[in-house]
Formats: structure tokens, C-alpha cells, sequence
């Protein structure tokens, strides 16, 4: 049933309730706020209607017997061949079979547009995804929030929105500083400096990569002697492993430690802490530009956070004039209880330095600044203690605090047999997204990715992502996209063509149960994607996908597309031939929905396989 076809049946039930408005049985003040939906059980029609269970109370009626009035007042449709009450009171509406095949045409005439709308345009939203620190490649956890994140971008586009997809870069704060000392220190070492690395430091290998590259460029010019950069610092966190196996610190602080480090390194290389800064942020950024550019996921904007270093004071300014800033033990706080967070929170530090906070509500005024309708943070399940505070940041400056969703991505287990692995970035001993891709694939990683809830914890069995079997449901998506295109090959070797003038006029051929099936979940399509887009929930539409795949394989299983008697060598019956050419048309409509799907999650739709 096509989307005017919806709007029809709307009107119809409309007009049925003013009738028993204007005969008294219903009030003239009663809003129609009753859902038609499609029914799963084909026995039951094709949509069910719950007007008369949400009109009852006002009607003072019991539910079935004013069905049987709205009923009676429903005018006459040619689309309509059936209407039953069922139930409690609920209304089926049963197609007439020119009616149900129309999603067949639809398909055909809008081809990759099928399912697409208009409902949202000119709402310009922004989704914020990734934004990972740019310290370290990106592992398998940021995998999913990147996966999940374009997929919710590329939905909000199918129903209208004008999206934008937006990586916050933290290129400032103290992480950067760690990572520009700790490349100096790999500098020095290679420069032949007997250096002791520091616990809090970035170990990875990536980091001895970008130093061997400064060295190359720079030899020993920025070289000052260890001693020199460790002076005055205080010792770095010693520690030991109990009997439990776990670590215990012994003595010293990682923290003061390697923040001397900075200090001393800023202080002797003047000017020039900012080469290896800059050096380790475009390396490491490069590589992450890279990487997502390789998984399909593309960004209309990276915003800097030193771009918005001039506006944290001015933000700031905007709280203290309203009321909301206040001064306690030297420190600067922001009244977010006021606005239902659990504690305040700092936003400039005694040192007079600004905090992450006050950097991101500069950064969440500015969002909105640009004239965004609606924010969607995809952010890490860690964080879910930091929604309260930027929305009260919102709120205190004026700005409606529900045109920000945040949406949290809980983290990603990876399994290598019985063996879980585990990730730290810090030390460098993790998974990347790089890695996973090339053992398991694209499609594998982004489907599996976003293929549960956002809020449940993902499982990543590697073994089954590789796997052809149906047990794997992306192989088993595809493979019904390519078993069509098999049979249409096979087709052009017995010089045939689907002809789709025939296919339509004898499209009636279509009517066993697993047929009609066929036909309704392809005319749920569209309305699943709206689901899908605007409950950010791209879970909604694999199951789709999941369940046209099987229901297509069942009845490709059981049900001959071309005839047997041409592929005996035979010369096939006309009738023979008119059910080929129905069938073909359905396999083509089904190939089509299947393709459209999986474009938006950003999955191949492969031809063989």
C-alpha cells in the first residue's frame, strides 16, 4: 500500500468519525489520535485500525459496538475489498488485490528513492559522532559509534532532513600535551638519549613512528639532555602485582609526573613544543581520516576545539551575568544543580585555566549558533554522567535543552575464541578498527555494529561475522540480493528478459500466503525506515532487512522461478511463462528493497557471491 494510499484509508476513518459526530455519538471535541498499522498475521488483512478502542471512553460505547458504527459510516473505497471487526474492538481493513500490488509499482518507478520522504526537509540536524581524541588509531569500540552514527545520518536524510556530520577534533588539553611530550621523548630516545618513559605516557609504536619522522626532518635540533626535562619532577608511580594479580601502587604520582614533563618540555623547547605537537596531531589525525574514509564514513565538518578557544570567555561572561557562575576555593563553578544536575561543576580552575566543560559549552552554543533545528550526540556509554551538565549548560543560556539528544554506545566486546581482548590506548595494546576490518570485512563490522541497540553491549564473535552461512545475517542478507541476480543471469542464458508488461498483467498469479507476505513487508518498508530514522534506532531496519531476507529465501526454496521445463530443454507453457514473469517481478521488487537497505547502513548489495 503506498504512502497516498495510507493517507486515503486516514481520510476515510476521518470522515467516519465526523458522521458520528454529527449523529451525536461521538463528542464534536474528540481528536482522532488513533494508529493504523500493518497486521503480521495475513488472516487479519492488511492494516488494523485502533479507532474505536481510543473513542470508546469519549463515546461512552463499548469498543466492538462502536466499531460496528464506524464501520457503517465508512464511505465506499475501490481500494478496500474487506472490512472486519476483531477482537476487542479493532478495525481490519482488507485490500483489494489491485491495491496490494501497487507497492510493486512504487518500487519500480522510484527504484532507489522507494521508501525515501520529504516529511522532515528543511530541519537541518547535526549529528556528532566519533570525535575520538586524537592520540591513537581508532579501535573497535569507536568502530561501532562510527558505524551507528552514519547510519543514523544516512536515515535522517532519507526522511528530509539536511544533515550534517560533524567529528569534534580535541586538539587542545592536557591528552595532546601527553601526546606531544611523549613523541619528544621518543625523539630524544632516538637521538640517543637514555630516557625513562613515563607510565602515563602513549606507548603505542605509532608514536616512535612520528619521532622517527621529526628526527629525519630535524635531525638533532630540538635534543636537550634528559636530566634537563626530568629535573624537579616528581618520581613517576611505581608499582607491583599482589596476590590477587592486580596492580598496586607502590609509590609516586603518574600525574604530577607527567604533567613536570610537560612543563619542562614546553620550557626548553619554546616555540618549538609546538612542532611536535602539531606533528603527532596531523599524523594521528591523518590516520583516523583515513580509516573511517575506509569504512564508509564521511564528515561534512571537523571542528576544531581551538577554534572556539575565543569564545569560552565570552560564553562564560554570558553564565556570570545571568547569576549561574560562582567562586569557591579559588575555583569557578557553574550552578548546574539549578538545573537538575547532581553537583555543580568547575569551569575555570584556580590556575586560571578553563576546563573541558566550559570548552564544551562553548562548543554546544556554538552548534546551535550555526542554526541546527536539532543536535544528536553519539557519545560512549562512559559518559552518560555528562548529559545532565551540557544540558543545564543549555538551559542557562537560553537554549531549548530537547533540541539536544545524546545518544550513548555501549562498548564492544571483542572474542578470539574463549579469549576476550582486551584495549588500552594508552598503553597501545588494542584491537584497531583497521585490524578488525581487514579479518572480518566492511559489511560484517558495520552491520554487526549496529545490528542491537545502541544500549546493549555488543559481543563480537569474529568466527561468525566471517562465516556463509544464514547463521551470519549479513551473508544472509546479501545472498538473497545475489540469488536474484543469479536467476536473471541464468535467465539471459536461455535468451530471456523479464518482461515486466507481463509480470504486471499476471502479478494475480501471486496468491499463495508466503506471496502476500512478500507483498506486505515490502509495503512496510517506508514506514519502517521513518521508524528506524526517527527513533535513531538503524537496529529497527536490520531486523527489517533480516526478516524480507528469510521470507524471500523461503519462498525462493519452495517455489520454482523458472519453469522446469526450460531448464530441461523443453519449450515452456505460456502459463508456465506468465507465473515466470510474476515471480521475476516480485524477485525484482524484493532485490530492490534489499538494495535500498542496505545503502543506508552502508553495506554492499553484491551481485554474486
Amino acid at each position: 500500500m503506498s504512502q497516498a494510499q495510507i493517507d486515503t484509508l486516514t481520510s476515510l476513518f476521518n470522515d467516519a468519525i465526523q458522521a458520528l459526530q454529527a449523529d451525536g455519538a461521538l463528542p464534536s471535541d474528540w481528536q482522532n489520535n488513533s494508529q493504523i498499522t500493518r497486521t503480521k498475521d495475513i488472516s487479519h488483512g492488511d492494516f488494523a485500525c485502533n479507532i474505536a478502542l481510543t473513542a470508546a471512553k469519549a463515546a461512552k460505547a463499548n469498543p466492538r459496538q462502536l466499531a460496528e458504527q464506524i464501520v457503517n459510516a465508512l464511505p465506499e473505497n475501490q481500494d478496500i475489498r474487506q472490512v472486519e471487526i476483531a477482537g476487542p474492538g479493532f478495525i481490519n481493513v482488507f485490500l483489494n488485490a489491485e491495491a496490494k500490488f501497487a507497492v510493486l509499482d512504487d518500487i519500480f518507478t522510484l527504484q532507489d528513492r522507494f521508501g525515501l520522504s520529504d516529511q522532515f526537509a528543511g530541519q537541518k540536524v547535526q549529528v556528532e559522532f566519533v570525535s575520538a581524541n586524537p592520540t591513537s588509531s581508532l579501535h573497535v569500540g569507536h568502530g561501532r559509534g562510527a558505524a551507528f552514527g552514519m547510519s543514523v545520518a544516512n536515515l535522517l536524510e532519507a526522511i528530509g532532513y539536511d544533515v550534517t556530520r560533524e567529528y569534534y577534533v580535541n586538539d587542545a588539553g592536557r591528552q595532546m600535551d601527553i601526546l606531544a611530550t611523549s613523541t619528544y621523548l621518543r625523539y630524544l630516545e632516538l637521538n640517543g638519549e637514555q630516557i625513562i618513559f613515563p607510565v602515563n605516557g602513549y606507548q603505542g609504536d605509532y608514536v616512535s613512528d612520528i619521532a622517527q619522522t621529526l628526527k629525519a626532518q630535524h635531525g638533532d635540533s630540538y635534543v636537550h639532555n634528559f636530566a634537563e626535562i626530568a629535573k624537579g619532577v616528581l618520581a613517576d608511580a611505581q608499582f607491583e602485582m599482589n596476590a590477587d594479580g592486580e596492580k598496586v601502587l607502590l609509590s609516586g604520582d603518574k600525574e604530577a609526573h607527567i604533567d613536570g614533563l610537560i612543563a619542562n618540555s614546553k620550557a626548553l623547547l619554546g616555540d618549538g613544543y609546538e612542532l611536535f605537537l602539531n606533528a603527532a596531531l596531523s599524523s594521528i589525525l591523518a590516520d583516523i581520516k583515513d580509516d573511517l574514509n575506509d569504512f564508509g564514513v564521511s564528515y561534512e565538518c571537523w571542528f576544531s576545539e581551538r577554534s572556539i578557544d575565543s569564545e569560552i570567555e565570552p560564553v562564560l561572561q554570558i553564565l556570570d551575568d545571568k547569576g549561574y557562575l560562582y567562586e569557591k576555593d579559588g575555583n569557578i563553578w557553574f550552578k548546574s544543580t539549578d538545573f537538575g544536575d547532581e553537583k555543580d561543576r568547575v569551569v575555570r580552575r584556580a590556575n586560571g585555566q578553563s576546563t573541558y566543560f566550559a570548552s564544551d559549552i562553548a562548543y554546544h552554543k556554538n552548534k546551535f549558533d550555526r542554526g541546527f533545528d536539532k543536535v544528536i550526540n553519539v557519545w560512549g556509554a562512559d559518559h552518560h554522567g555528562y548529559v545532565p551538565r551540557v544540558k543545564a549548560a543549555l538551559l542557562a543560556l537560553g537554549i531549548d535543552a530537547e533540541r539536544l539528544d545524546v545518544v550513548l554506545v555501549q562498548f564492544v566486546a571483542l572474542w578470539r575464541g574463549s579469549e576476550k581482548v582486551q584495549m588500552s590506548s594508552r598503553s597501545g595494546q588494542f584491537v584497531t578498527l583497521r585490524e578488525l576490518r581487514a579479518e572480518v570485512g566492511n559489511d560484517a563490522a558495520r552491520f554487526y555494529y549496529v545490528a542491537r541497540k545502541p544500549e546493549v553491549h555488543i559481543d563480537f564473535d569474529l568466527e561468525l561475522a566471517k562465516s556463509q552461512s544464514k547463521d551470519n545475517q549479513v551473508y544472509y542478507i546479501q545472498y538473497a540480493h545475489a540469488r536474484v541476480c543469479r536467476v536473471l543471469e541464468k535467465l539471459a542464458t536461455y535468451d530471456l528478459t523479464v518482461d515486466d508488461t507481463v509480470g504486471l498483467a499476471h502479478q494475480d498469479l501471486l496468491s499463495a500466503p508466503n506471496e502476500d507476505e512478500l507483498i506486505k513487508l515490502l509495503a512496510g518498508y517506508p514506514a519502517t525506515l521513518l521508524r528506524a530514522a526517527t527513533g535513531y534506532e538503524p537496529h529497527v531496519l536490520t531486523n527489517y532487512l533480516k526478516e524480507l531476507a528469510a521470507l524471500f529465501h523461503g519462498w525462493y526454496d519452495s517455489n520454482r522461478i523458472l519453469p522446469v521445463s526450460l531448464t530441461s530443454g523443453e519449450t515452456p507453457s505460456q502459463a508456465e511463462m506468465d507465473l515466470m514473469q510474476a515471480r521475476l517481478r516480485l524477485s525484482k521488487a524484493v532485490r530492490q528493497v534489499l538494495a535500498n537497505g542496505l545503502s543506508l547502513l552502508g553495506l554492499s548489495a553484491p551481485s554474486s557471491m
